[in-house]
């Protein structure tokens, strides 16, 4: 898939390793902005993408221009996620195995507003489509106060773009911890997931 020049491919297996490191990069630049304030550590992103890497239902899409990866996106079957973003989908009577848990999307600021995102969420869907006996698709997204004080002048919220992609907000929400760009400790985050039927 090619996005004004911009070169977009989708890695599963053993094709994912060679670009975790450029992963890790992407998710320290873009995740310290605006909203997730994310104050990322090398030791947490080695144990993450090793965690990814050795998912026999994981999926990365990067984004090239030229030789350097400018963005990147990741699935992987929710029923090997971790406890804490499972248990809503079960609370709820939602079989994980039906699920695909679409992780972060990281692209350099210079690039957004090409279709990139689109080309992520096209990637995605139709690896998930791919694994045996998934029907949904799912992700969550921080959700921040309108009067925070780091809200950037102008920021604009995604919910549009998601749901002209076909996902809809739910119920469900979870929560993580991650140190914060403007804190010393680590600062509990509540997400919301949303999600879109495959079948």
């Amino acid at each position: 898939m090619q996005c004004n020049m911009i070169q977009t491919e989708l890695l599963t297996g053993a094709a994912i390793k060679p670009y975790l490191p450029d992963l890790a990069r992407l998710r320290m630049i873009v995740f310290r902005s605006w909203p997730y304030l994310y104050d990322g550590s090398i030791t947490y992103e080695a144990g993450y993408m090793a965690e990814f890497a050795a998912s026999k239902t994981a999926g990365l899409v990067i984004a090239r221009d030229g030789d350097a990866v400018i963005g990147a996106s990741t699935c992987i079957a929710l029923a090997e996620e971790e406890a804490h973003i499972t248990a809503p989908f079960r609370a709820v009577g939602i079989a994980v195995e039906r699920v695909c848990y679409f992780g972060e999307s990281v692209l350099l600021e210079a690039y957004r507003g090409q279709g990139l995102g689109v080309a992520f969420f096209a990637h995605r869907e139709a690896h998930a489509r791919s694994i045996p006996g998934i029907d949904m698709a799912a992700f969550c997204a921080v959700e921040r106060p309108d009067d925070h004080k780091l809200r950037p002048p102008g920021a604009v919220k995604l919910d549009a773009f998601w749901r002209k992609r076909g996902f809809a907000p739910t119920e469900m929400l979870c929560t993580m911890s991650w140190k914060q760009v403007d804190t010393d400790d680590k600062v509990v985050n509540r997400l919301r997931f949303w999600t879109k039927p495959l079948a």
